[in-house]
């Protein structure tokens, strides 16, 4: 079993930052994508960031948003600054990892944390 936590969503103004982090536990022998995704209310569930070993980022995040990762605690974060109204959403995270006695890699996905942002 894989396991995908998050943590750090919550209420912030416009303009203000958050930091969000998604920990992998579980049977893992490698992880190759981590990213981050989002779905505000009545809309599709969409890429924020994505790293491998390079970033690519939603034209909408570019500038504001940095995705990272700490291979030794197979973690990746998010830090979003200059947040705006608009960036509402459940923001998920996803991996895709493969584990130890498998030949491929399979998708994860986090349960989800909410990220508010008031005007």
């Amino acid at each position: 079993q894989v396991h995908l936590v998050e943590s750090g969503g919550g209420l912030v103004q416009a303009g203000g930052s958050l930091r969000l982090s998604c920990a992998a536990s579980g049977s893992i022998f490698t992880i190759n994508t981590m990213g981050w995704y989002r779905q505000a209310p009545g809309k599709q569930r969409e890429l924020v960031a994505l790293i491998t070993s390079s970033t690519n980022y939603a034209d909408s995040v570019k500038g504001r948003f940095t995705i990272s990762r700490d291979n030794a605690k197979n973690t990746v974060y998010l830090q979003m600054n200059s947040l705006k109204p608009e960036d509402t959403a459940v923001y998920y995270c996803n991996a895709n990892i493969k584990r130890r006695g498998y030949a491929y890699g399979d998708e994860y996905w986090g349960q989800g944390t909410q990220v508010t942002v008031s005007s």
